[in-house]
């Protein structure tokens, strides 16, 4: 038995497959979209805490050095010294200049006897906004993110 081709047949086949690939790009590409940019700003995320360490573990090495009286082998933590090391945790030089991170706070004290602390805390805010709105009625979900960096270390 033969088959008989019907000039066009094809063709009204791959345009339906065309429409059909068009639909389906159309409902996943947000999807996928989204999906880049929640990716993206959970990196970005992870990049403000890693300055937030980096900065505390800065901040509490200088304290470590300089807060020892070598003398009586207390803590000695002066205002001066104490300055210089939120500082150094909010603009990453002893003085006053561009902050590291939009909102930085930085805390410096001391622990017991023998040991200080320097926390520093940012608010992460994504690129999309501060909330996402609550489409089913009630409150919006904040996205704003607390970041707390907290660093104890001896003095020496």
């Amino acid at each position: 038995m033969q088959r008989i081709r019907v000039p066009g047949a094809g063709l009204a086949k791959l345009q339906r497959q065309r429409g059909l690939a068009m639909v389906e790009f159309a409902i996943g590409a947000p999807i996928l979209l989204l999906l880049l940019l929640a990716i993206g700003e959970f990196g970005r995320l992870l990049s403000h805490y890693s300055t937030l360490q980096q900065s505390s573990r800065d901040a509490a090495r200088y304290l470590a050095h300089n807060a020892l009286n070598n003398t009586t082998g207390t803590l000695n933590l002066t205002a001066p010294l104490q300055a210089t090391a939120r500082n150094l945790a909010m603009y990453g030089t002893p003085g006053i200049s561009t902050p590291l991170l939009p909102g930085i706070a930085a805390t410096v004290g001391a622990v017991g006897t023998e040991h200080i602390q320097v926390r520093v805390s940012y608010t992460f805010r994504p690129v999309i906004g501060n909330f996402l709105p609550n489409f089913w009625g009630g409150a919006d979900i904040p996205l704003n993110v607390p970041l707390v960096a907290t660093t104890v270390m001896r003095a020496m």
